[in-house]
């Protein structure tokens, strides 16, 4: 589930072409990631929907069975980016700070695995929040030149405030 190897390049030391090639996947695939919290953040529907392949998956059941919600998986980018731009924009600030990052490539497929911390506030009441410390789960594909998520799980390690009051 977790990416858990003992390094983080794969390619040889003495094979500089190959470094350079693991090292662009790496940023990409990082960048996938960083273009999923920063859109959501900016509530850009643009950079929010680049992160994501077509036909991908978010699943935030897990990380909501800790307060006891039940959503559903959501299937299609554009399902993704419609339905968390829609309950956030005018509602909810958000900020994600994404660490850990941990990276496992296999040709045209990676594995991503990262600690992402979420701050949810409601606009009509910023001391209404909810703090989410998130393991994330990331399964992307090749897309061209870039990275995009196919399949994102999100856990819950801990939680402040009220996320039933956020996420509904």
């Amino acid at each position: 589930m977790y990416v858990t190897r003992d390094r983080a390049l794969t390619a040889p030391a003495h094979d500089l072409a190959a470094a350079v090639a693991e090292l662009r996947d790496r940023t990409e695939i990082t960048d996938a990631l960083h273009r999923f919290g920063l859109g959501q953040d900016l509530k850009d529907k643009d950079l929010f929907a680049s992160a994501f392949a077509a036909d991908a998956e978010l699943d935030f059941r897990p990380a909501a069975s800790k307060w006891g919600a039940e959503p559903p998986l959501m299937s299609g980018r554009d399902t993704i980016v419609t339905t968390i731009l829609a309950m956030f924009t005018g509602r909810v600030d958000t900020t994600h700070q994404i660490t850990d990052v941990r990276i496992a490539v296999e040709g045209d497929t990676a594995r991503l695995t990262a600690l992402v911390e979420a701050q949810h506030l409601l606009v009509a009441d910023p001391g209404t929040h909810a703090l989410l410390k998130n393991p994330y789960d990331v399964e992307l594909i090749r897309d061209g030149d870039r990275w995009v998520i196919r399949r994102l799980r999100i856990d819950n390690t801990w939680y402040t405030g009220e996320p039933a009051a956020i996420f509904g």
